[in-house]
């Protein structure tokens, strides 16, 4: 009995642990070839702030960032094919908020060449416009080629700028943010990033004011002039464990700034977990994503 009971236990012991080590290698399948290589979600979002005003219509904004444009993760066809999806949305307004090329130089087996991602980035529509800023990896690798690249391709690149669209029924700033984590001296990052400098463009009427921004983090100190700030960077922590949450976040407010709808002191930050992946070649429960944004007066919400 004794035998037969230690038979079983060996038995349970080793069926638990070949189920434990199947399970184990369906999830990392998953997280690294399933979830960043073949999922794309269409995240909603609504923004209902005082700042927007109820005679305007409501704005829809495709919020496209963190590409990470590499092989075998992010090809041109992917990238494709996220850009026919964003199309499909029919938004108002694109933004691209940073991070084309590749993060993983340890990981990728090949590189996707910046005339080949901004070309499949090409079709791009939206009634006004596709505007983009740029990020640390776009600065640590080739800020110039990055932005003669995009702008080739008709988009255009805000740093430290403003202008004001107006049309159909709508009257509002677009303002992006030079990146914070631009350069880095002494063994440090430091940004090439301008808030007073750029807001000061927006004083003298109370429009409102969209500000894209690849890191979240400046949120501590935006003011109360900006009606929404859109970000990127965070990928969502990339990882989501169950009980544990986001092992990484790459922001000095750890889950703070991480994703989502954050609204501190009336003032409003968009946060989307992006499309590629930098650091590890794996997302896990935080599938790549173009967040679309409706902002809106809280009447009409």
């Amino acid at each position: 009995m004794g035998d037969r009971m230690g038979m079983i236990t060996r038995r349970k012991f080793l069926l638990t642990g070949g189920a434990l080590l199947a399970s184990g290698a369906a999830a990392a399948s998953y997280g690294i070839v399933i979830e960043p290589g073949f999922r794309l979600s269409v995240v909603p979002w609504q923004v209902a702030h005082p700042g927007w005003p109820a005679s305007m219509p409501p704005l829809r904004v495709a919020v496209l960032t963190d590409l990470h444009a590499m092989e075998p993760w992010m090809p041109v066809r992917r990238i494709e094919r996220i850009v026919e999806a964003a199309n499909e949305l029919q938004p108002d307004l694109i933004v691209l908020l940073g991070d084309y090329v590749a993060g993983m130089a340890r990981y990728r087996t090949g590189t996707v060449s910046i005339a080949d991602w901004t070309d499949a980035l090409r079709p791009l529509r939206a009634p006004y416009g596709v505007h983009a800023v740029l990020g640390n990896h776009d600065w640590w690798v080739d800020p110039r080629g990055v932005r003669l690249g995009l702008e080739k391709v008709g988009i255009r690149v805000l740093e430290n700028d403003a202008f004001k669209l107006q049309a159909g029924g709508r009257r509002f700033w677009l303002a992006g943010l030079g990146d914070q984590l631009a350069k880095r001296v002494r063994g440090r990052f430091i940004g090439v990033d301008d808030l007073s400098g750029t807001v000061a463009k927006m004083m003298g009427d109370d429009d409102p004011v969209i500000l894209l921004a690849h890191e979240p983090d400046i949120f501590v100190k935006v003011p109360p002039r900006i009606t929404l700030t859109l970000s990127g960077h965070t990928h969502g922590g990339q990882v989501l464990l169950p009980f544990i949450g986001r092992p990484v976040v790459p922001s000095k407010y750890g889950e703070r700034f991480a994703y989502g709808h954050v609204v501190e002191g009336g003032r409003h930050l968009l946060v989307s977990s992006g499309l590629g992946m930098s650091g590890l070649p794996v997302r896990f429960m935080v599938p790549p994503e173009i967040a679309l944004v409706t902002l809106t007066a809280p009447t009409a919400a």
